[in-house]
């Protein structure tokens, strides 16, 4: 093999290897590729997902709100038992007194 024979030779065996790199190249590049409809159902998707986000933080302000209802509502009817509570206590002490009162003026009489 002379000089002439081994360049052109080794030219055969870059161009092949450049070849099939491009080929590689190529066949990786279309097996990945991001089509548009691809890329529309990811805009679809940030989208209901930002949508939900929204939602989700409605809801939570909702029930922050429903909660600082309720905790009022509790604190009111707790003071008003403690209240009636109040009352009822010093009725029983009334109305026993009263009974002891009758219960004197009977003996008494």
């Amino acid at each position: 093999m002379n000089g002439t024979e081994f360049i052109a030779a080794t030219a055969a065996i870059l161009f092949m290897a450049f070849l099939a790199g491009w080929f590689t190249h190529w066949l990786i590049s279309r097996i990945t590729r991001v089509t548009r409809s691809d890329m529309d159902d990811l805009d679809k998707m940030a989208q209901e997902l930002h949508h939900a986000e929204e939602e989700r933080d409605q809801a939570v302000i909702y029930m922050q709100q429903r909660e600082a209802e309720l905790t009022n509502k509790m604190a009111q009817t707790e003071a008003e038992l403690e209240a009636a509570m109040d009352g009822l206590r010093d009725a029983r002490r009334e109305t026993e007194e009263l009974r002891a009162y009758i219960e004197r003026v009977n003996q008494a009489s």
